[in-house]
Formats: C-alpha cells, structure tokens, sequence
C-alpha cells in the first residue's frame, strides 16, 4: 500500500505549535514509509481566512524541514489543494448521498442520516475505541453536512477530500477523536473503506493547562504560536527536534537527534497515549546544544538575520565561534557580543557597581599587555597572573576591572580568549579610556 497522509490547516491566524507538531508526525510517517505528505488548506471560513495566515502557514512548514509532494505551489492529481475551490466536488457528493437516500433535507440544510448502531474505531495509537450514541443522539442522530446558506460542513468536506485524494492514514490530535464516528459512518455511505485513523496525545503546558493561543496569560498564548520560536532565535532543527520528543520516543535517554535517524525509527504504535507537556526550558536547552554545533559558515548566517554585521568576515566569525556555546537562543546575539563591534557600548550598571577597580592597577595591566610579544590567550593569562604576583592582589581583582573596561559586563566568555579575539589595539584603547 502506498501511505498517503495529509496535514490540513485553517488559514485563520498563526500556526499553533500542537497543529505543528500533528504536521511533524504525518510527515515522519510518510517519510519513514516511502509515503506521500499531501498538504491542503481548509479554508472555507470566508470570514476568518487571510492571505497573511496563509502564508504563515506556508513558511512556517518550510521553515521547518517540512517539505509536502502535494499541494499548494506543488501541484499534484487531486488539484486544487484549496477547499475553497472544490465547492462543485462537495456539491457533487452531497447529491450523490441525497440520490441514495442517505441525505435529506430539513429546515433548508442537508442532513446526512446517521447509523443507529456504535461505531468501532480501530485507532492505531488509542486502540479499538467504541462510540455509542450520546444521550441527546439517541432520539436525532443525524447530523447536517450542508448548511442551508449551501455551505459544506467540516465533517463532509474533511471526507470528502479524505477520499478523493486518496489518505490512507488520517494523523491528527486526540481532540478529533469524538468526529471519528461521523467520519467513518461518511465514508461507508459513500461505498469506501475508511482509511486508518491515528490520534495523537494533546500537547500541554507544564502546568498541565491546554495550550492556546487564547490563553489570558499572553507569555502561555505567544508560547501556543510557531511565530514565537522563530522570533526568538531557536533554531528550525531544535524545534523539529523537541517535537519529535512531544508524544514519541526512541526508546532510549538520548534527546539529540538525527532527523534521518528519527525518520528511520519513527512508527505509529510507538506514539505515547498520554498528553505531553510542553517545557520550553527543555526545548532551549537543546536550542544552546544545536548553536554550538553550527559549522561556521551557518552560524554566520544565522547571526545575520538578528543584526550581527561586521565587514571583517574573520573577525566576525572569531567572536560568533568565542560566544555561541554560552547562548541559547540567537536573539541573545545583540547583547552577549555587540561590544565586540562597537566602541559605544554600555556599561551593566550592576557590574560597575560589583567591587571597586584601582585604576593604577587598571594602568599598570594595560602597560604589560602592551609589551606581551605574543598576544594570545595564554599569553594573556600568563600575563595577569603575573601582574597580580607583583602587586601581591588576586588574579580576580585584575581579571573584574578588565572584563568591565572592555566589555562592559561581569559575565561572558573566557577573558582571555575574549582579549585574544578583541585584539591588541581594541584592547590597550579600552583599558586606557576606561574611568570607574
């Protein structure tokens, strides 16, 4: 069987990291089988639907990695990709049902006639799943799949292109569970055996409340948005990554992970049945991990898009290789590295205020640097530590006063590497213009 799945967003608003996740498994599954990821748009909501949600949509995906063999800019058999114009296809169907009696009209809308028996869903991740009629069902069933102002409902036209394009696995969020049973009663009325469904666990925030980009607290709700993470500076493999981990596992403790590897390793009945939590210290964490792996030339780049520009390319890339292990997010570049290429940086107000600097001192280590011979790190530890032999002081009330006159700041890289970078005359200036 060629596997055929699908991912099928709304063009409503920003791309919510759960339907983000539901992309990343129909696409693992598809590319762990030799299948094929169709991607169509629902965007029948006239009211809601932008151009811009769109292309959120669009970008976010592949940003990602997500790359889809059909649909929209892909073309594919089952053209358009777009549910807006296949409004002939869902008239077509719904006749079909109307002429075989199992649709009818009532109040101007079209009713689908509901089976009376419990429908068995054989999930693939939830198990045999039984869904007997609810209480308010028993004595009216059926259900509408055109409303009267002639607009097809979710649950018809979700089918109808289930079918005509051919899906054999629906993958999607535990929250569709409850649809399944109208789903599969559309499918057999038409004739077609349905295909396999696969619910996936809920994503959570850590305190267990559901994600959403509605949420009151706006740090939950931006958390809910793919935008946030871009935004951020996380970088596309990290968050591919995270999700993976969101409701999957390989079996063992490691959280660093191949793409291809995952991809080979990645199957339905491994997804966990309980809802994950979404602990975003975890997911910048990994995002540090995946930074200090960058090769150069794509640290560079990165680096780029949240403003680190200097026309001294070596240079450039000696200070983004001297502070990429101590960042987690690349948003963070501005601060940990800007005294690098400019003179008018600012002063941490809690680092000058951290302990007084002696400026003979400060006077005396500038004159040592400027007659090291070699100026490279360990020539420059060497030299400190020197220094404060002589005054009888600790390397640290020379090694504070420096990382201040030449950064600004307490914290940071390695001094000494720090001044090695920063160069023999970025230096001797600092230190000689510095006042406490």
């Amino acid at each position: 069987m060629n596997v055929r799945v699908r991912f099928a967003p709304s063009p409503t608003g920003a791309l919510h990291i759960g339907s983000v996740r539901t992309a990343l498994f129909n696409w693992l599954y598809a590319r762990h089988t030799g299948g094929t990821f169709v991607l169509r748009i629902e965007d029948t909501d006239a009211a809601r639907n932008t151009e811009q949600s769109l292309n959120t949509i669009l970008d976010g995906l592949k940003w990602l990695g997500l790359d889809w063999d059909e649909g929209p800019g892909k073309g594919g058999p089952h053209v358009p990709y777009f549910q807006s114009k296949r409004a002939e296809l869902y008239r077509q169907r719904a006749q079909q049902l109307r002429d075989a009696g199992l649709a009818y009209e009532r109040d101007g809308a079209l009713r689908f006639r509901m089976t009376r028996e419990p429908v068995v869903i054989n999930d693939l991740i939830a198990g045999p799943v039984t869904r007997a009629l609810g209480d308010r069902e028993v004595a009216d069933p059926d259900f509408v799949i055109v409303r009267s102002d002639g607009q097809p409902v979710f649950h018809f036209v979700n089918v109808v292109d289930d079918l005509e394009m051919k899906i054999t696995h629906v993958i999607r969020g535990e929250d569709h569970l409850s649809n399944t049973a109208k789903h599969i009663a559309l499918f057999r009325a038409f004739g077609i055996t349905p295909p396999a469904y696969a619910h996936i666990p809920m994503i959570l925030n850590v305190d267990g409340s559901k994600m959403s980009k509605s949420d009151p607290d706006p740090a939950k709700a931006r958390l809910a948005s793919l935008t946030a993470y871009v935004e951020d500076g996380y970088l596309p493999e990290a968050v591919r990554n995270y999700l993976c981990l969101l409701g999957w596992s390989p079996k063992d403790d490691r959280q660093i992970l191949p793409i291809a590897e995952v991809i080979q390793k990645f199957d339905l009945p491994q997804i966990l049945r309980h809802n994950a939590k979404f602990d975003v210290s975890k997911l910048e964490w990994m995002n540090g991990q995946y930074i200090n792996a960058l090769t150069p030339d794509d640290l560079d780049r990165h680096a780029a898009a949240f403003g680190i520009k200097c026309d001294d390319a070596a240079y450039r890339r000696a200070v983004l290789n001297l502070i990429k292990g101590k960042i987690s997010l690349l948003k963070q570049l501005p601060e940990r590295c800007g005294y690098f290429f400019t003179e008018d940086f600012p002063f941490d107000p809690a680092a000058v205020a951290k302990s007084p600097v002696d400026p003979v001192q400060l006077a005396k280590l500038k004159d040592r640097y400027a007659s090291l011979p070699a100026w490279d790190a360990a020539a420059l530890e060497a030299g400190l530590k020197t220094l404060a032999g002589e005054l009888g002081v600790k390397t640290g009330q020379l090694i504070h006063p420096c990382r201040l006159a030449v950064s600004g700041q307490s914290v940071g890289p390695s001094l000494y590497h720090m001044l090695e970078v920063l160069g023999r005359d970025r230096v001797l200036d600092r230190l000689q213009r510095f006042k406490s």
